[in-house]
């Protein structure tokens, strides 16, 4: 039988590739960032920083604008919603550049061999920052959606994005 030569091949080939899980990723302008993060970054994506808030029961401002016809929203709802996708792709953006700096600034620490326990311990504490803000940036709007929708368009949306009743507690503040 000349299938399990093949068959051993194959297995020491994936077993090769497993261990290497970062091959190919030394060729990125910044190690720790592919290139679809950094366009997302400076897009102002949510990249799943919201998470939190979107599968409690707290949805996203852009997510309900996607869905506003099959949410029934109303011309002010739609208004007020626009105003908080604005206002927090307005807020995320420049944090989301500032990060990716950031992640730069550390990428070249290393490729220069100029990092000291020091310069690590500044670097890392200010990605460490930004990334902490852009994240409340983007759950503080899932926050404010819950002033716009009322409690029948939470549960709608929910629906809609497949989370069904999942059993958490909506919270909704008028």
């Amino acid at each position: 039988m000349k299938i399990w030569p093949v068959i051993a091949s194959i297995a020491f080939v994936t077993s090769v590739h497993a261990q290497t899980p970062y091959a190919g990723m030394q060729t990125r302008s910044i190690k720790a960032l592919s290139e679809q993060q950094i366009a997302d970054l400076g897009a102002g994506r949510g990249m799943g920083l919201a998470l939190a808030a979107e599968l409690n029961g707290y949805p996203g401002p852009l997510h309900v604008l996607e869905l506003a016809d099959k949410l029934e929203l109303s011309a002010e709802q739609r208004a007020g919603m626009q105003r908080l996708f604005d206002s927090m792709k307005a807020e995320a953006m420049p944090l989301g550049a500032k990060l990716v700096e950031q992640e730069a600034e550390l990428d070249k620490l290393f490729a220069t061999r100029t990092v000291t326990p020091e310069s690590l311990k500044a670097s890392t504490a200010a990605v460490a920052a930004t990334q902490g803000m852009l994240r409340e940036t983007h759950l503080k709007y899932h926050l404010s959606t819950g002033s716009i929708l009322t409690p029948s368009q939470m549960t709608k949306y929910a629906e809609l994005r497949g989370y069904g009743s999942g059993g958490h507690k909506r919270h909704h503040h008028h």
